[in-house]
């Protein structure tokens, strides 16, 4: 927990307060620390940022979950445009079409 909140210029109870807000969920390692992942770091860090610019702790973590959920739906969206452009498989040429 303590290296974690010096990576991202955080306290321990900030990233306790954003883990209970449901922003971030670290796993455990077996003697029970917290293990941050490079993400949950970087979503820590934007809390953060809000939180320096004067952002309410509860909004912040708000704000964070929203945004996230906001890129994912951007990359659903993306991702089914694309499907959708890629036209279907042709038949190949070369097998002979089954007479029904």
């Amino acid at each position: 927990m303590g290296r974690a909140a010096e990576m991202t210029g955080t306290t321990a109870g900030f990233l306790r307060a954003l883990g209970d807000q449901g922003v971030i969920t670290p796993l455990r390692s077996e003697g029970g620390h917290r293990r941050f992942s490079r993400y949950q770091l970087r979503i820590a860090m934007r809390a953060r940022d809000l939180v320096d610019q004067g952002t309410p702790v509860d909004a912040a973590c708000r704000i964070v979950i929203l945004e996230d959920q906001l890129e994912d739906a951007l990359r659903i969206n993306e991702e089914l445009r694309n499907a959708a452009d890629t036209p279907p498989p042709v038949a190949d040429a070369a097998k002979p079409v089954a007479d029904t």
